[in-house]
């Protein structure tokens, strides 16, 4: 019958070699979410203005011309562009603009152009913000991974120095007196 260190070291140890296996299968499954966002960041084909461009806001002028291939990116994009959709409804959101139109204080025209912009502008940012937090989800993932590895060998360590200790009780108390006896 096992005794409950016994158990105790058995568990720690199956838990241990669990995480050691998980760790780095997460840690793999972040980097490929990295290069899944790239890949459809990239496919997009989304370029930030040239430097000194007028359509380039000052908070993004680090990214002047880049092609937008990270999450880190497609935040500063989603920047922008909340920074023109707001320039062009004068700092209004899409809400905003149709709740106006609702109430009957604008004419169809304007309306309709700017209703569309800011419209496009959010649905642009929301999508480009998405990337964002998948970006961020696939570094939480990958830190996640590492931790669990840590923690796998951590509790190996701690299953095998649970293990109950062997004790050779002698057959004679001579043997005592003598241990080479013993290991013969």
């Amino acid at each position: 019958m096992r005794s409950s260190r016994g158990i105790a070291s058995i568990l720690a140890i199956v838990a241990g070699l669990a995480m050691v296996v998980a760790g780095p299968i997460m840690i793999y499954k972040g980097f490929d979410g990295q290069a899944q966002v790239k890949d459809q960041l990239s496919a997009q084909k989304i370029v930030f203005p040239p430097a000194g461009s007028e359509g380039l806001p000052a908070a993004q002028a680090q990214y002047a011309g880049e092609t937008v291939d990270t999450g880190t990116e497609a935040k500063a994009y989603a920047d922008m562009v909340e920074t023109h959709v707001l320039a062009s409804t004068e700092g209004r959101t899409y809400s905003q603009v149709s709740e106006e139109w609702r109430a009957g204080g604008m004419k169809d025209e304007e309306l309709g152009a700017l209703r569309q912009t800011a419209f496009m502008g959010e649905s642009l940012r929301g999508s480009l913000m998405g990337a964002y937090q998948a970006w961020q989800v696939t570094y939480l993932v990958i830190g996640l991974g590492a931790l669990v590895t840590g923690l796998g060998f951590v509790f190996g360590a701690m299953g095998v120095a649970l293990r109950p200790r062997r004790i050779v009780v002698p057959d004679s108390p001579q043997v005592l007196l003598h241990p080479e006896v013993l290991h013969s």
